[in-house]
């Protein structure tokens, strides 16, 4: 072991280039994963399966700037049809019910059924729920 300067300088430089190589290596290690995660994610390619719309679509909230003002308009305008839906006397009387309505007026009817949860196409098969042994009730009586 020699103890000059030179060695010294010599050990600290390897010491430090290996040690940026190290790191390197994991920041493309850490890369890499992000892009085959991102990748995982990636459903553009399911994009041609789904139907095309025929209507002329809203502006995304993206699309939409509100700037203050119009924030301003917009709540004014949500709270004053908040408070109308509450203090209407359907919705007071069953909201649940009000709702249903108000949804099955205002949404579009589709003509394709729903496709089938079950895989195997046939009925869930239904849990069964254990009642307690006709013994137990007889004992009470």
């Amino acid at each position: 072991s020699c103890f000059c300067f030179i060695c010294v300088f010599t050990e600290v430089r390897d010491t430090v280039a290996s040690l940026s190589v190290q790191k390197a290596i994991s920041k493309k290690k850490k890369v890499r994963s992000r892009r085959r995660k991102l990748k995982a994610y990636d459903l553009s390619s399911l994009s041609e399966f789904l139907p095309e719309l025929k209507t002329p679509r809203q502006p995304t909230p993206t699309e939409f700037k509100l700037n203050r003002k119009s924030r301003q308009n917009l709540v004014l305008k949500e709270s004053s049809q908040l408070r109308t839906v509450l203090n209407h006397p359907t919705f007071q009387s069953d909201p649940l019910a009000a709702i249903h309505q108000h949804l099955q007026s205002t949404q579009p009817v589709t003509d394709e059924k729903p496709a089938r949860k079950n895989a195997k196409g046939g009925k869930k098969a239904k849990k069964k729920k254990y009642k307690a042994s006709p013994r137990l009730h007889s004992m009470e009586i």
